[in-house]
Order: C-alpha cells, then structure tokens, then sequence
C-alpha cells in the first residue's frame, strides 16, 4: 500500500458561540463576534498563528471578513497567508493580497488567465492545485513539498472546514467558546456541508485540553478518523 503525500500537520481554531454559530446572520462578519472575545483570548490567537507556517481561510471568507490574517498582538512572523479560490475571483483589492505578510492564491486550471495574471501582478504566488476546482488534498501536498509548510492553521469558515474535515486533513481543533446564543436556521456554524446519514459519518474527537483564557472557555480536540 502506498503512503499518504506528505501534508502540513493541520489545527483548525475557530471562535464560537453556546449554540455552535460563527456570525450573527448570514453573510456577516464573524468579527462582529470577535470583539466579543478577552483580550487574554486574543493574545492566544495571534500567539497561535505566530507559531504556524501557514493560516489557511476560504475565499468567501475573505469577501466577507476582509481580514489581514496576521500577527499583531505579540511579537513574531506572520504566517504564509493561503486562500483556496477555485475561480480566481478574489477581490483585488484583498487585504490578503497587500504587502504585510506573504499570500498563496490556490487555483484550479479553468481559473481564467486574465484574474490569474492580475493576482500575480500584486506580487502573490499562485498555485494550480486541481482541474475544476480546488482539490484539498493535493494543496496540503503544494505546500508541504514547495512552500515547506509543517504546521497549518485553518480560521475557516464552514464550508471549508466541511472540506477539510471531509478529506480527513484536520489533526486538531481549538475552540473559543463565547457566551452568547444567536440562534437562526441558516446562521453558519463551525461545520456545513451534506447532511450525514448515520451515526457512522459522524467525525469523532477527543477532548485534551480544556482551560479558561481570560473570561472565554477554551477547548481542544483531536480529531479521530477510522
């Protein structure tokens, strides 16, 4: 039997509230949350991104949060900043795409030349990393074996951490926990995707750790696959 590519070793953090949302609608900012979060709880954020090679979010996200996604709050590297955007569409003028970190714009082949060309001429690498879309798996290949990226950090938004989880490239998941209800069918919470069928598709996880970070619960997981 084969081996596995070799791939990043893969956190998944993510701020939620008591009922497992990330926003307070939908297409809203979750950092209309995250003002929400201790300052303590803040500092382990950036902390855990100044410790990572890479911090992947997904596309949507970006338009949405329009984040910098770098270490701010104590001192260190900001990551290599990794957007999934099958399509090449993303907002040129990104904050993800400025110069105050490096950024990778992953792309499929039907990409069109003209976006491509226009992300690249703001001095961002782009990789093609599947033919229709964006595959997963082989990105965490991309940038294991050409960017040298060990340790990956994903501040997804559900769909991407669906994929991820999906595609079985999560290792661990740190949650900070916010004590707020906001209810709302459609509010987007840590995980979408397909609706499973039994309790046999359930992804299974294993608490370690468990802490208070200034007046925020903490909790952390790994993740457990057949």
């Amino acid at each position: 039997m084969a081996a596995a590519p070799a791939r990043p070793h893969v956190l998944m953090m993510s701020e939620i509230t008591a009922d497992g949302k990330l926003t307070l609608k939908k297409g809203a900012s979750s950092k209309i949350l995250m003002k929400y979060m201790a300052h303590e709880t803040e500092i382990l954020l950036h902390e855990t991104r100044a410790a990572y090679d890479a911090i992947m979010v997904g596309a949507n996200t970006i338009r949405i949060d329009n984040s910098f996604l770098t270490v701010r709050l104590v001192p260190g590297k900001s990551p290599l900043r990794v957007i999934p955007c099958s399509m090449a569409d993303i907002p040129l003028d990104a904050n993800v795409l400025g110069p105050d970190a490096p950024s990778l714009i992953a792309v499929s082949e039907r990409a069109p030349k003209d976006r491509v060309e226009a992300i690249r001429a703001k001095g961002v690498n782009v990789a093609v990393a599947g033919k229709d879309h964006v595959e997963l798996p082989l990105l965490m290949q991309i940038l294991h074996d050409k960017y040298g990226v060990k340790k990956l950090m994903i501040e997804g938004g559900p769909t991407l951490n669906w994929h991820m989880l999906h595609e079985k490239l999560v290792d661990e998941i740190r949650l900070i926990h916010l004590p707020f209800i906001v209810g709302g069918s459609d509010t987007p919470s840590l995980v979408g995707g397909m609706h499973i069928n039994t309790e046999d598709e359930m992804i299974r996880l294993n608490l370690k750790k468990y802490y208070l970070c200034g007046s925020n619960l903490v909790s952390e997981f790994d993740v457990l696959y057949p």
